[in-house]
């Protein structure tokens, strides 16, 4: 199969765990818990220059290969057009082609629709998307060269890295809250659960004996996935469209076509204060530079 060149980065959604009160303060100053209450995650400065986690997450994607990437915002995207252009599409960024979609949220609702609708926004918004294979991203979360390449390269129609949660650096009860991935013996998705309870992980460990993890990174067959993005139905509890459901209910129709890339690696994650800290802690180690040249 051709490699996959257009990228979808998910960076519409309310942020809500993000401006909850930090657990422990210690290292964050008041710029960084400002930015943290006002900003989208993955705009929060945490790089070099006060750089946002974004410029990490694109910096990795271009490394790999992706060539046009489309970033869904919120209707209040003001901050991203000033990091990553000014126009709608079209915008030039470091020799990859940026575009913006915007995730509206309904008259009847405060926040958005969850990250299914926003996929979907952004492939009515770009209807080429529907006629090619292409990845998705969180904003939030460092997804590492490897992995970007992986989801570029890969055979199947559809992918998503299965991710070794015993190579998770995070605190075990935030771990165990991870959406945890059953694959068979071929190595193809057969289920995904949230935030699973202890009684139900022994029943998704892999023939390798280990537990699997979805972080929200996919390669899609537009053309197989866009009907169930259009009729993913609303989770009754969490009240929001769902990627993994959307990807289940496509699954029931076209069986053993996602298969599980296995890694093995931690992923830098910005889900609430707490983490700005070691995120940049992490840059610092691992990103002192970013050469953006080829």
């Amino acid at each position: 199969m051709k490699p996959v060149s257009s990228l979808v980065i998910l960076a519409g959604g309310a942020s809500s765990r993000m401006k909850r009160e930090a657990t422990a303060k210690q290292g964050l100053s008041e710029e960084d818990i400002k930015q943290a209450n006002e900003r989208s995650k993955g705009l929060i400065g945490v790089g070099n220059g006060g750089r946002p986690m974004l410029d990490y997450v694109l910096y990795n994607a271009k490394k790999a290969g992706y060539t046009q990437i489309y970033i869904v915002v919120g209707e209040n995207s003001d901050l991203f057009r000033e990091f990553y252009g000014s126009r709608n599409k079209g915008n030039d960024f470091h020799g990859m082609e940026v575009n913006f979609a915007v995730q509206h949220v309904p008259k009847e609702r405060t926040k958005p629709y969850g990250t299914a609708d926003a996929l979907y926004q952004a492939v009515e918004q770009y209807p080429e998307l529907n006629q090619q294979r292409y990845s998705v991203c969180n904003s939030d979360n460092l997804y590492s060269v490897a992995v970007f390449r992986s989801l570029r390269e890969v055979e199947t129609p559809n992918a998503f890295v299965a991710y070794d949660r015993s190579a998770m650096d995070f605190p075990e009860e935030r771990i165990a809250r991870f959406a945890l991935a059953k694959l068979d013996d071929g190595g193809y998705l057969v289920d995904i659960i949230e935030k699973p309870q202890a009684d139900q992980v022994d029943a998704y460990r892999d023939p390798e004996g280990k537990l699997r993890v979805s972080m929200n990174v996919f390669t899609f067959d537009g053309v197989k996935m866009y009907p169930y993005l259009k009729e993913c139905p609303v989770h009754p509890v969490r009240d929001e469209k769902e990627l993994p459901t959307a990807l289940l209910n496509m699954l029931d129709t076209f069986p053993r076509s996602v298969e599980g890339i296995p890694f093995s690696e931690h992923v830098p994650d910005l889900t609430a204060k707490d983490d700005i800290v070691d995120v940049k802690r992490y840059l610092e180690a691992h990103y002192s530079d970013l050469d953006w040249n080829p």
